[in-house]
This record gives structure tokens, sequence and C-alpha cells, in this order.
């Protein structure tokens, strides 16, 4: 092939034209060795003139039909006209990094610059949340709390923790009530937590329809289950219920329990009084509106929703049976009233807490009586605050203003008994007041040990000094009765 020389026709060039042609190229050449090794000769470039030599008007560039190129700089500042790249010399090996290039790697770059500029890998800048983002989030919020919410219904709905009950209680079902009625009707009694979650799992069994109405003995805290399995039976005939009175308590006590136990109607109006027992007759003063003291303390079977009537009835009954003639004799010898007897044995009641101390209770009460003596008996105190306040006036310490108090019951400021008797004694304390101890106490106050009995004294100054123990325990106990430490 012919070989391509970019060197005008030799018609055109003179022999010394084309020996600097020649020179130049030569140098040319030597300036790009000289790039490998060491620094490069000043070579002008094919086509541009060095400074002060002009370039010959054949290898002039031209534009056009004989027009001038711009200068390099005007060409890279026109509009539009994309400028030539600097390239590496070309002696550089392939892939090796120009010493430029490897320096700004090398280094961090400035702010500003391009991130291939800084050393080691490119970061990535922060993503923005965006409105898509939030919403997932959002999203995933709300489904998480749906869960939640679901889980607690279906707990809440089958109860796989609920136990069987406790307790019992009489509920009564309106005929014709339907499962949303009955669910609040349960609720109310405290047979099941909701009556809404009833009503929900009554459904979903499928046995709203198989609900009954009527009297039903049930348990409190029951779960729906239990409870739907009972409703669904037909009521029994008669549901028994047991009452069960202890000893020493008061009408307004007996009250609160024939209420409990759903005995209906009034209990203080029904132990008012009664056509089966005359308080006078047992040397009561006329007018007595009360039958304190003759409402005999036990256990009772009736049937649930029966009267209260009918449990003063029995309880008048069994005191008559076992208060008769023998016990009113001894009220004879003892030179009271059965009445007044009767009164002894609430006061006993009230007072001992061991058995052994109730006939020395009752010596120290008979005692005091036959000498004019004040019985100074707090029990009376708390009865009379009962009478004004409720039975919320028991269980607690008694004020120094509550100790004044003006009452025929404060047996501190009134010798003598209390106008009736203050409880409804059993058996153990009216055999205490019937047969009191043979001894001459006239004192007695309660032991430091904490463990319920009474320490008893014939002279004021031993009773000081007991009380003074007593006072002294209370005080290592910080201000409450002495705990017993006894086995």
């Amino acid at each position: 092939m012919p070989r391509l020389d970019r060197s005008p026709p030799t018609s055109e060039r003179t022999a010394e034209e084309r020996e600097r042609a020649r020179e130049e190229r030569a140098r040319r050449r030597a300036g790009r060795s000289a790039s490998d090794g060491g620094p490069p000769l000043p070579t002008p470039a094919p086509g541009i003139a060095t400074p002060g030599q002009e370039l010959p008007a054949a290898e002039q560039p031209t534009q056009g039909a004989g027009q001038p190129r711009e200068p390099l700089a005007q060409e890279r500042a026109r509009p539009g006209v994309r400028a030539p790249r600097e390239q590496a010399p070309v002696s550089q090996a392939v892939g090796q990094r120009a010493p430029e290039r490897a320096a700004a790697e090398e280094s961090p770059a400035p702010p500003g610059e391009p991130p291939w500029r800084a050393q080691g890998p490119a970061r990535r800048a922060p993503r923005s949340v965006g409105p898509r983002s939030t919403r997932a989030r959002v999203a995933a919020l709300l489904a998480l709390a749906a869960a939640a919410a679901l889980v607690w219904f279906l707990v809440s709905l089958f109860q796989p923790f609920a136990g069987p009950g406790s307790g019992s209680v009489i509920v009564d079902i309106p005929k014709g009530a339907s499962s949303s009625q009955i669910g609040s009707i349960l609720a109310r009694d405290g047979v099941v937590p909701s009556g809404f979650f009833f009503e929900v799992r009554a459904f979903v069994e499928g046995r709203r329809g198989d609900l009954h109405s009527g009297r039903y003995l049930l348990k409190r805290d029951m779960s729906y289950a239990a409870a739907i399995a009972a409703l669904s039976a037909p009521p029994p005939a008669v549901i028994t219920v047991k009452v069960v009175i202890p000893e020493g308590f008061t009408r307004l006590q007996i009250a609160r329990l024939a209420q409990q136990d759903t005995l209906s109607g009034s209990y203080l109006a029904a132990s008012s009084a009664s056509s089966l027992l005359d308080p006078a007759s047992y040397g009561a003063r006329r007018g007595v509106g009360s039958l304190e003291g003759f409402l005999f303390p036990a256990t009772y079977e009736l049937s649930a929703g029966d009267p209260a009537q009918r449990l003063v009835e029995e309880q008048l009954s069994a005191f008559r049976l076992r208060f008769g003639p023998t016990e009113q004799g001894r009220a004879r010898v003892l030179g009271v009233t059965p009445y007044q007897l009767l009164t002894v044995a609430s006061m006993v009641e009230r007072e001992a807490q061991l058995p052994r101390d109730r006939a020395l209770i009752a010596a120290v009460i008979y005692n005091r009586l036959r000498r004019g003596m004040a019985l100074g008996i707090d029990a009376t105190i708390y009865y009379a605050l009962a009478l004004q306040e409720g039975i919320r006036a028991y269980g607690r310490e008694l004020t120094a203003s509550e100790l004044q108090l003006d009452s025929p019951y404060n047996t501190r400021l009134h010798a003598g008994l209390p106008p009736t008797p203050i409880a409804n004694p059993g058996w153990a304390s009216i055999e205490a007041a019937a047969h009191p101890a043979h001894v001459s106490y006239l004192y007695y106050v309660a032991a430091p040990d904490g463990c319920g009995a009474h320490v008893f004294s014939r002279s004021y100054a031993r009773f000081r000094a007991d009380a003074a123990a007593y006072q002294a325990a209370l005080r290592r106990n910080g201000g409450h009765p002495p705990t017993c430490k006894r086995k």
C-alpha cells in the first residue's frame, strides 16, 4: 500500500522547508520518548506555530472557502462547541492512572468536588423519606394495632384463663328477657365480667334462644361458657340458701347478710317487733322498738327469695327453745331481770375473745353493778356510734371525743347497764352471764401479748400497772394492737 504522508507535495515545498519539517518530526518523536522517562521537550503540535514562528501557508488550517480558523481558546468559548479533552501522553501504559488522577483519588475531595475524587469507595447520600415510605409505616402500625385488638377481643370472648368462679349469688332472670338484658343482669351481679361479651358468646355458640328465665344459684366470676350452660337448663324449683349469723352480730350486721343471701324485704323492719316474742315479758321497759338480743345467732336454711321476716321468726324460735325457765330463774338469783341478763351476755360476747374469759368478764360486770360503779365497757360506745353512723363505726379505735359521747350507751359516763343489749349473744355467752365466776375482780384489761386474753385485777393500782403494760406494747407495735407470737 502506498505510504500516507501528511507533508505537502514535493512540488509545493522547497528543500529547505522539507528539511525543517523532518527536524520538527524528529523533535516531536524525541519529546514523546522523553515523556516516558523525563519531562518532554517543548515541541509544537502539528499545525500550530511556536512563539515567533509562522506556519507555512500550505500548513495553515483553513475553514470554509479560505477563511482562517479561530484560535483554540476561541473555539472553547464558542457556544455549542465542545472543547477537546486533553489526553494523556501516548506513551503512557494502558491501565496506568495519570499522575493528576492518582493524586486526586488518594486525597479527599474538597467540598463541591464530584464524589469520584474522594479516597475510597463512594458514599451514597441518605435517602429522604417520601410520602410513599410514610404511608407504608402508618399502614404497618395500623396492621399491628388491629392484630393486637383482635387478640384482645378473642381472649376476652373465649376466656382461655377463666376459672370456675367462687362464692354464690342468686340471680333472677325476668321472663322474656333478651340475651342482651340477661348479660347486663349477670354483669351487674358480678357473675360475668361483661354483658356485651356474654351476648356475643351466646351468639357465637348459637344459644341465645336457649337461655331461660327464673331464679338461678350461680357463682361470681364465672366464665361465659359456664354461665350460658347454667342458664340453658331450666331453673331449679327451689334454691336452698344457708344464712350463717355469727355470734355477737347486731341487727345492722345481720341485715347486710340477709340482703347478700337474697332474702326479700327489710330485715331491720322485720326485727323491730314480732308477734312471736314480746321483750316486755322478759323485763324490758315498754316501748322498746327492737328485738336486739333475741335474734339468736346460728345457721339457718331458707329458700332464695324468702322474706326477711321468715329469718326473724326462725331466730326468735331458736332463742325461745334455749332461753327458758332455767335461765330466767338464774336471772332472779343474780338480782337482775332476764332482759338484763341478756344485756350482760351481749357485753360478754363483744368483750371476750377466749372462752375461759367469758365467766370472768361476767363476774366483773356483776361485781361493779353491786358496788354502783360505772362499767366502763367501750363496746357499748361502739354500739351507740353504730346507731348513728351504721356498721362502719366498728373496727376502728375510739377517739377521745367519742369516749365522752353523751349517750345512755356510754358506760364510762353512766353507771348501770345500757338500755338494751348491744348485740345478739350466742349460747356460750348466755351461759356465762347466767353462771358468772366466783371471783372478786373489779377490773380487766387486754394482755400485752396480743393473743386475746385479758388480765384481771382487784385493785385499781394493779389495773393501772396492767394498763401501762398494754400501752407500752401498743407503742412498741407502732400504735397498733400487739401481735400474738404464740404458735
